[in-house]
């Protein structure tokens, strides 16, 4: 056994050694070509490892939601049809705010023409809450500040009906700080394109995404110049490192970047890497929110849509991609121009534009919008309405859809009307009255459909803090009224226009118990006076003795039908306006009075779509009468005599001719100051006085009412149409309130429901008008009377 393992020992060393001797033989270059073919296995495996990775996450951002588009929130779209009050003025100042150019001819889309009694409108296509409308060029005729005739141009063929484009008011970003206007490639101007591609990248439709030539001659130009004065990046580059990558200069991000740009290349066709990089390359800054795409980028720097820019237009905004902060148009309008003008020389030399088109375009200067101008309307008044509005039906994070489109009830022209309104009427209060603490509120809505078309909720319009148009509640005073004198006319067998009511010292208790001895403003008696002279007036204690004759439920009742929704005691103090409200409150309860007793919510929303176009919400309120028409009708009579000789009288003064209507309300020691009027076409609220609530000396004649008056001035009043209800008539009374024939003496002519007024045939303690005392006519002879 021994022996065995001793000549078996011999055997295993003379195998290693010639194991040795054959590692010696093996050359070194083999060896090392093994481990360099191993290596680049597995270096091959983690490239396309990482490849395969980088494809999965290309492939979710370009085939899933390429951009979060903001939610957009529209004004209204202006109606126009025969009959629409819309004013020659009011036209023009819509068609300014939508970017449309006046140049006298309307010949292309965006463009209109003026002349005095009617303006020529090329209306552009747009997509509208009921779906796309196609561009049309219609000729709108005015009449007594009315839309009186609308003709197509082509044909002069009569048209009912016609919508300009609602107004962008604004895109609401969630969390981001980048904004854009998605423009799908087919409705990119084809010269843009040529423009971007001789500029940036001219060999984009040869190359696979990354242009070895390309790389190679900015080499060369950045080592003859020292620095590095240009890249040899494609567009496909450009979009990996925007889409995918940080700006930082290393090797490891360039590799990233032409790995991407390969892939992205090789998966998608040239035209959709394209459109995505036209709508994702940063084109500067608005404010703290930076502008991406060529979409956006035409209406901040020129305000106008991207189909409509000229060619020098669309050539500065490819010469800006380059740098949009270091060729800003507005801080560096030489650097811009140089630039744009080598952009278009490129064309040219391209073979791209004419000769002509180049020295046209060259000598034409930057054309940038009107400083004035503004892409995003703050709002905050309104805003805060619509978002509550939109989480009430869909929750807090609804506006967090990528691409919804809101379109509200806001009318520009209102809301630019009511902000001017109440900073020049505050500014003029405050300096008058040398009191910096009064604050301001309106709000604006629509007689006959309640959609809100304006809110202001501070002094300073853009103010973002305390909403008091929709938050405060405070004591309205007389703008009550009308409801309790409403109460009383929807009996007309008892009550009418000239129902005498007591206006003498009383004593009641209050809700609390305690004495209450309500008294005029001027601290007067008159002993009695009639029913429409105490509202005209604005009298406190012949009102109260109304309201208590009617009873406090009954008024409490009419104020619920109008829509007030907060629970109301029965407290005799509510006949005087011992109600806190808020402005939109108040707007409500007029709202339903102005519309003759139709109750219809107010609200800011009409229609909700999806990014797809499906509509998520289609809003407009069902209304209800709920009130007595011809009740509604003789107050809204008598509030127009509150403004031709009553408390509001220095406004009729200003509109002479002018058929308005209105209230005004004061509080105990001038607190607050309220007006609530109506036109033929707004119902309008305002509101003045301190947010502590302190005595202010205020009345609402002369501190409400101005802001109504700077309103009008702004927005041009329409003169109040009262379609009379069949029941009303014009009827005949005494002064003690008898109903009497037409022709008796003393008679005072008022409107009255029929019921107040059955067309009685004697005179009662008077005479015919044409009768001596004593006398009687064959009638009364005939029937003994």
């Amino acid at each position: 056994m021994a022996e065995k393992k001793k000549a078996a020992a011999p055997r295993r060393r003379k195998k290693a050694a010639s194991k040795r001797g054959a590692a010696k033989a093996t050359p070194w270059w083999r060896r090392l070509l093994l481990t360099g073919v191993k290596l680049g296995l597995v270096a091959l495996t983690l490239v396309v490892a990482y490849g395969i990775y980088l494809d999965v996450r290309i492939a979710q951002k370009f085939e899933g939601q390429k951009f979060f588009l903001p939610a957009q929130v529209f004004a209204r779209p202006m109606a126009i049809y025969p009959g629409a009050p819309i004013t020659h003025s009011q036209l023009k100042q819509e068609l300014a705010l939508l970017g449309y150019r006046n140049t006298g001819r309307a010949a292309a889309e965006g463009e209109f023409a003026v002349a005095v009694n009617r303006i020529e409108v090329y209306r552009r296509a747009f997509e509208g809450p009921n779906g796309p409308e196609s561009p049309v060029k219609v000729m709108i005729h005015f009449e007594q500040n009315r839309v009186a005739r609308l003709t197509r141009t082509q044909d002069d063929r009569p048209l009912g009906f016609v919508q300009l484009e609602p107004l962008l008011l604004d895109r609401i970003l969630v969390g981001e700080t980048e904004d854009r206007l998605f423009v799908p490639r087919q409705e990119i101007p084809e010269a843009l394109v040529q423009a971007l591609l001789r500029t940036e990248d001219q060999a984009f439709y040869d190359h696979h995404g990354v242009s070895l030539t390309g790389i190679a001659r900015a080499a060369v130009v950045n080592f003859k110049a020292g620095r590095t004065v240009q890249g040899g990046s494609t567009l496909t580059q450009q979009l990996a490192k925007n889409f995918f990558l940080t700006r930082d200069r290393t090797l490891v991000r360039k590799a990233n970047e032409a790995l991407m740009a390969l892939i992205i290349d090789f998966r998608y066709p040239k035209d959709e890497i394209l459109e995505a990089y036209l709508n994702e390359v940063y084109m500067g800054q608005d404010g703290n929110i930076a502008v991406h795409g060529v979409g956006l980028a035409a209406w901040h720097y020129f305000g106008t849509p991207l189909d409509e820019l000229n060619l020098a237009q669309q050539a500065l905004l490819v010469a800006m991609i380059k740098g949009p902060s270091y060729y800003n148009p507005w801080r560096h309008p030489d650097r811009a121009m140089a630039r744009r003008d080598l952009v278009l020389k490129l064309m040219l030399e391209e073979g791209l534009i004419s000769r002509h088109q180049y020295q046209q375009n060259v000598s034409l200067d930057l054309a940038l919008r009107d400083p004035n101008w503004r892409q995003r309307h703050k709002l905050p008044g309104f805003r805060s309405l619509m978002q509550r509005e939109l989480a009430e039906r869909f929750g807090d994070n609804v506006l967090n859809q990528s691409g919804l489109r809101v379109y509200t009830t806001l009318d520009p022209l209102a809301q630019q009307a009511a902000e001017k309104a109440v900073k020049q009427g505050m500014k003029e209060l405050s300096r008058n009255r040398k009191d910096d603490q009064l604050q301001a509120a309106m709000v604006v809505v629509d007689r006959y459909q309640g959609g809100v078309l304006a809110v202001v909720a501070d002094k300073d319009p853009n103010f973002r803090g305390f909403n008091r148009a929709l938050d405060m509640r405070r004591p309205v005073g007389s703008l009550l009224k009308p409801h309790v004198f409403l109460t009383a006319l929807a009996a007309p067998e008892q009550y009418h226009l000239m129902t005498p009511l007591k206006d003498e010292p009383i004593t009641m208790k209050s809700g609390s118990g305690q004495l209450w001895e309500p008294q005029n403003v001027d601290k007067a008696f008159r002993g009695e006076v009639t029913l429409q002279e105490a509202l005209i007036k604005s009298y406190n204690v012949p009102t109260v003795n109304l309201g208590m004759s009617v009873g406090l439920d009954a008024v409490i009742s009419t104020l619920y039908k109008s829509g007030w929704t907060d629970r109301l005691r029965s407290n005799p103090a509510l006949l005087l306006g011992a109600l806190d409200a808020s402005p939109l409150q108040m707007a409500q309860l007029y709202q339903t009075l102005a519309d003759g007793g139709r109750y219809r919510e107010l609200y800011a929303i009409g229609h909700v779509l999806n990014k797809a176009g499906e509509r998520l919400v289609e809003q407009s309120p069902p209304s209800e009468q709920v009130l007595s028409p011809s009740a509604a009708w003789l107050v809204n009579h008598t509030l127009t005599q509150v403004v031709e000789q009553g408390t509001a009288v220095r406004l009729g003064r200003q509109y002479p001719g002018i058929t308005l209507a209105g209230k005004t309300g004061t509080t105990s020691q001038g607190r607050d100051a309220w007006y609530a009027g109506f036109d033929d076409r707004d119902v309008v609220v305002t509101w003045v006085g301190r947010d502590d609530n302190s005595a202010a000396g205020l009345y609402g004649s002369s501190a409400a009412l101005p802001l109504y008056q700077h309103y009008l001035s702004e927005r041009e009043p329409l003169s109040l149409v009262l379609t009379r209800p069949a029941e009303i008539l014009q009827g005949h009374f005494l002064a003690d309130g008898s109903p009497v024939a037409a022709r008796c003496r003393e008679a005072q002519a008022v409107p009255a429901d029929q019921a107040s007024w059955p067309a009685p045939s004697g005179c009662g303690h008077t005479q015919m008008a044409d009768q001596e005392p004593g006398e009687r006519n064959w009638l009364e002879r005939l029937f003994g009377l």
